[in-house]
């Protein structure tokens, strides 16, 4: 046993000895490398891709630990090609990769890491809670419809395709005119991450299960996003004007713009004990975007 220990920790020794700044830069550039495309499929559906294939991966070792030869043949047909099933597969996202890295949009996504700004300060989201509940407010008096998805942990990126990208600081001026009718984004759900509108008139998925007659498109489009997320959605009936709140699928009807604020803020703003809990809290939350 002690020979084994000693064994490692002199393999172990061997490594550092010979290790150079050559290899920590080595080391460093692969690491970048896989953030980056971690953090692009992210965005798409790409990710459920990968987990697929880590699956598989796993199998093939129990196989081979199993000594089945049946299942081992399959499995190293496989992955023997390995590296053309990737290309198929994951296509769209290998150029999206490539065209941000020319745009130059990866490097400043890594960058966003270690910027002192990157945690999404406590005022900007209850000011933007506030706005969004301003706005909800006055257009459910206008009997105005309004669709509002707040992400939370899961990536909306799929919808956010679906729309048209706006990037701005939330007002309530702002989202009453996306939401005006006359406007060309009115149809549409509008995303909200990290204090900002990210994006306006997003296709959501419908809720496939039955709901009442009397909840429209909105509705269902809200139920729908939030059985497939932990999202918030925010609906403004525009027959009655009654505001909903729609989270993992449970439907609240008719609530007034304090309700909506107590369940914004309860869910979106950190309430740590102290500013390390709430400046850990909204690293994380910006660091899965």
């Amino acid at each position: 046993m002690l020979n084994q220990i000693q064994d490692t920790i002199n393999r172990i020794l061997s490594v550092f000895s010979t290790f150079s700044i050559t290899d920590f830069l080595d080391i460093v550039v692969v690491a970048a490398i896989i953030y980056i495309c971690i953090r692009i499929i992210r965005e798409s559906r790409a990710i459920q891709l990968t987990k697929g294939l880590i699956y598989l991966a796993l199998i093939y070792a129990v196989v081979n630990l199993l000594n089945m030869e049946a299942s081992s043949f399959i499995f190293k047909s496989i992955f023997s090609n390995i590296l053309i099933i990737v290309v198929v597969l994951f296509g769209p996202e290998i150029r999206n990769i490539l065209e941000q890295v020319g745009h130059g949009t990866a490097s400043k996504s890594f960058r966003t890491i270690i910027h002192p700004g990157v945690a999404v300060e406590i005022a900007e989201t209850s000011d933007a809670i506030e706005a969004v509940c301003k706005a909800c407010s006055d257009l459910s008096d206008q009997k105005v419809g309004a669709l509002i998805c707040f992400e939370n942990n899961t990536i909306l990126g799929d919808v956010i395709a679906t729309g048209t990208m706006i990037d701005a600081k939330v007002s309530k001026e702002l989202v009453e005119n996306i939401f005006y009718p006359k406007s060309p984004l009115h149809d549409g759900a509008m995303i909200i991450r990290d204090a900002k509108i990210y994006a306006a008139g997003c296709i959501l998925p419908l809720t496939k299960k039955t709901v009442s007659s009397s909840l429209g498109t909105r509705h269902r489009a809200g139920i729908g996003l939030t059985e497939q997320s932990d999202a918030i959605v925010v609906v403004v009936s525009e027959e009655t004007g009654a505001i909903s709140v729609v989270q993992n699928g449970v439907l609240q009807r008719d609530i007034s713009d304090g309700d909506l604020r107590d369940i914004l803020t309860t869910e979106f703003v950190p309430t740590g004990s102290s500013s390390d809990d709430k400046i850990i809290s909204k690293l994380v939350r910006r660091m899965k975007k």
